[in-house]
């Protein structure tokens, strides 16, 4: 049951900028609210407890309680800075109190990674974290000054593809580290 409200939350993510701009004519603010911190709800009381993943769910639905009690089209725009911010927490916090969340997921299938590799993944922690925090502040800069259409377009396609792009590079360059042509 878990997998399905994480499967839903990552959905809800996804559509959610083509959500909001193309619901807003049909659906109020606190109805997405209500949705979304119904998920967010769901998986606290179904999920796994990972650390971070309690004080996550906690912020992200007083966020949805605050869009349900203030009906507000403008918070509406909030929950992409909001997620580029968990991000840029787990990244971040991994490389002060480790391991470094690139290792954490490298160890998952090599379980023991040389010293070289230890570094590099390092070196990418901090990287995805640069990028997570230029990614909020350019959906922050969107909510605040742009209009409905541009937030959309860069929260729902660009920072995705900038993400697939981060993702490309970051496996070109372990294929030089690796020795991989």
């Amino acid at each position: 049951m878990s997998r399905v409200i994480g499967l839903g939350l990552l959905l809800a993510g996804l559509l959610y900028p083509f959500a909001v701009y193309f619901g807003m004519e049909h659906f109020a603010p606190w109805q997405f609210g209500l949705l979304l911190g119904s998920l967010w709800l769901a998986r606290v009381l179904t999920g796994v407890r990972r650390p971070g993943s309690l004080w996550m769910a906690i912020v992200a639905i007083v966020f949805c309680l605050l869009l349900a009690v203030f009906d507000s089209p403008a918070l509406l725009r909030w929950y992409p800075v909001l997620i580029s911010s968990f991000m840029l927490a787990l990244f971040g916090l991994s490389l002060k109190y480790g391991p470094p969340m690139a290792e954490r997921l490298a160890r998952l299938r090599e379980p023991q990674l040389p010293a070289k590799a230890i570094v590099y993944t390092r070196q990418v922690t901090v990287a995805w974290s640069v990028f997570f925090f230029c990614n909020g502040l350019c959906a922050a800069a969107l909510t605040l000054w742009a209009p409905l259409s541009w937030w959309m377009l860069y929260t729902g396609l660009i920072s995705y593809g900038l993400i697939g792009l981060m993702f490309a590079i970051e496996w070109l360059i372990r294929q030089r580290v690796r020795g991989h042509p």
